[in-house]
């Protein structure tokens, strides 16, 4: 990572189309093997896709579980047939073993999968009703609020984690000081910028970090042994999702400023 040049870097850790209207794509990672996706119904009801060639599997949930977050309008998800109306920034938990629907003409859905050992039921998670976390400091241009779908807590899922951080008005840096998850990885996907805005996005070991320079709606994976913090040039929100050995949220090694 370090001798990557930038196109490298971005072909191996950036997914930069995951949203095209009438389509669903997806992006397949070894690190915890995750997938994410997305979801661009318009006009017509999409099925979430087995990918048998790359899942082996007779369905996409056969053996996981997945998090889905609206980043669009709103619109709605069937699950067994069941219909979820998911607003912006909503988000959905889907348990192992379900046939998934997305629809809704405006709507723009991601959705991140993870291997999951044990079935857990389907629940809506609605980003009004989440109480957020405070964190960071107007003085350190970090401040944000830190909205908790999935983490281990309240919701039970097998390994899957994931949420919503809500960048304030005026500050800039996202997971600042940032930290490492040893035994999982982590992907971010920027949202709610405008046309004009970028993230930079900072990752690798401490101490040889390299950045990418990320738009609206993509999203970058960082390994376990990566860093994963960022500083965008106007205001944003970021998806976060995670899966590995456990669900412990806290399950992390902090990474001192003095260390990068």
């Amino acid at each position: 990572m370090e001798t990557a040049t930038t196109a490298e870097l971005r072909d191996q850790f950036l997914a930069g189309d995951l949203f095209s209207t009438g389509e669903v794509n997806g992006v397949y990672t070894h690190d915890d093997r995750l997938v994410i996706g997305g979801a661009v119904p318009d006009s017509e009801q999409l099925e979430l896709p087995a990918w048998d060639e790359v899942l082996g599997t007779p369905t996409h949930l056969t053996g996981r579980e997945l998090g889905v977050v609206n980043v669009g309008q709103p619109g709605h998800v069937l699950v067994d047939g069941e219909k979820f109306e998911l607003d912006h920034l909503d988000g959905l938990y889907v348990g192992r073993g379900s046939e998934v629907v997305f629809a809704g003409s405006e709507a723009a859905f991601y959705f991140v999968s993870a291997p999951a050992h044990a079935s857990h039921p389907t629940t809506p998670l609605k980003h009004a009703e989440v109480e957020p976390v405070s964190l960071g400091t107007p003085e350190a241009a970090n401040e944000r609020n830190l909205y908790r779908y999935a983490w281990g807590q309240e919701l039970q899922t097998a390994a899957l984690q994931f949420g919503l951080t809500v960048i304030s008005e005026g500050s800039v840096w996202n997971t600042f000081p940032p930290h490492l998850h040893d035994r999982r990885t982590e992907v971010y996907l920027y949202v709610d910028l405008d046309e004009s805005d970028r993230v930079f996005h900072l990752m690798g070991q401490p101490g040889a970090t390299r950045h990418l320079v990320v738009r609206d709606r993509q999203a970058v994976v960082s390994p376990p042994w990566s860093i994963h913090s960022g500083a965008g040039t106007g205001s944003y929100a970021f998806i976060w999702a995670m899966t590995g050995e456990n669900n412990c949220y806290t399950d992390l090694t902090p990474v001192a400023v003095e260390d990068l």
